[in-house]
């Protein structure tokens, strides 16, 4: 597969300043707090309007509890000034929710901060679809069925709602073709058991929409989910589905079909030590304010690095928390407790490799 935005891989290569100026800081922690994290996630709210089968955060509890618009804006502004370049609205909810989020984004990108969103799209109106697209670099919908049953089975919602996910995204797009809109739509599916045999179908139904591609990613099981219905899935026997998926695609939409991610699952062990991108070049913001160096370790304290609604982002930052956090991740963290197929996964192949090279790594 193509994959041109290395959805299958990591961009931290595309970062050589960021990354130099951690492998020159060599651990010393002086220096490692003054370097920004590249992305952030944030959660505007923690409601959400699905139940879905496979969800990472079932133990957070789907609370109602959301950012303060006004604050959010605030440190948004400061974390463009402090080199932050990307922003992705997700987290234990589903951002659409939040009423303010469209305003929000609208605001926040005159800061210079790349953003964009992962969504069930449900929430989307004529209203509020407009700004989106308008503000985004992308927008993936997570759409994790192709028939309305199956739909309705994997996200626990009405079937009707599948249909509506389909119009909002057939608006979204014509909203950007007609407005010229430079923002990348896309859509993701995570491969069950329950959906395998629906792909092909979800994405023949994409492509006639006109959305710019679909990703089928596998499931990873979260550190402390609640559910536990998937924890030994692996992909041997769905693997032919990338040739099937192959025939669809076309240069005006594009399949990433994650079997390499797929393949990592039977790995007895990762290829690294220890995690070099936490608490370094990423965090997680919870719809309570809560900063976290990992958004697989959301409630851990050892990864709470502050809130947002009591203090600057730099402070939080460059705190004692983040430092308790990297003393901790750096010397008592075992790889082996950590979600395999995390987010940073293929970034921590990159940044071991960059500390740990081969003998043979000169001759270029």
């Amino acid at each position: 597969m193509n994959d041109k935005n290395k959805i299958d891989s990591h961009k931290l290569t595309l970062h050589p300043n960021r990354v130099s100026k951690w492998l020159s800081a060599n651990d010393n922690w002086s220096k490692i707090q003054k370097i920004y994290p590249i992305y952030v996630e944030i959660a505007p709210i923690g409601a959400c309007n699905h139940r879905c089968t496979f969800c990472s955060v079932d133990y957070l509890g789907y609370e109602t509890i959301s950012q303060d618009k006004d604050l959010l804006i605030l440190r948004l502004k400061e974390m463009a000034e402090k080199g932050v370049k990307s922003i992705m609205f997700a987290g234990e909810g589903e951002p659409a929710l939040w009423k303010p989020l469209p305003e929000v984004m609208e605001r926040a990108s005159k800061f210079g901060i790349d953003m964009a969103m992962t969504t069930n799209m449900v929430p989307f109106t004529s209203k509020n679809t407009e700004q989106f697209v308008a503000n985004s670099s992308w927008i993936k919908v997570s759409i994790n069925a192709g028939t309305e049953e199956g739909y309705a089975d994997i996200h626990k919602t009405k079937s009707s709602d599948f249909n509506l996910v389909l119009k909002n995204i057939e608006r979204a797009v014509n909203i950007k073709k007609n407005k010229g809109y430079k923002c990348t739509l896309g859509a993701q599916m995570v491969l069950l058991p329950e959906n395998k045999d629906q792909v092909v179908r979800l994405a023949k139904i994409l492509k006639n929409i006109g959305i710019d591609y679909l990703v089928v990613k596998p499931y990873t099981q979260s550190l402390y989910g609640i559910s536990k219905k998937y924890i030994d899935l692996k992909y041997d026997d769905m693997m032919h589905l990338e040739n099937n998926l192959n025939k669809i695609k076309s240069s005006s939409f594009d399949i990433i079909f994650r079997g390499h991610t797929m393949q990592k699952l039977n790995e007895e062990r990762q290829p690294y030590d220890k995690c070099n991108a936490t608490p370094v070049f990423w965090s997680y913001i919870m719809a309570d304010g809560s900063v976290y160096s990992c958004g697989a370790f959301l409630g851990n304290k050892d990864f709470l690095l502050g809130n947002i609604n009591k203090t600057s982002f730099s402070n939080i930052w460059e705190g004692k928390e983040r430092k308790h956090n990297y003393l901790y991740v750096n010397n008592f963290l075992s790889i082996k407790n950590c979600r395999k197929n995390c987010r940073m996964d293929e970034v921590n192949r990159y940044l071991w490799e960059l500390k740990n090279p081969s003998s043979h790594h000169n001759f270029i």
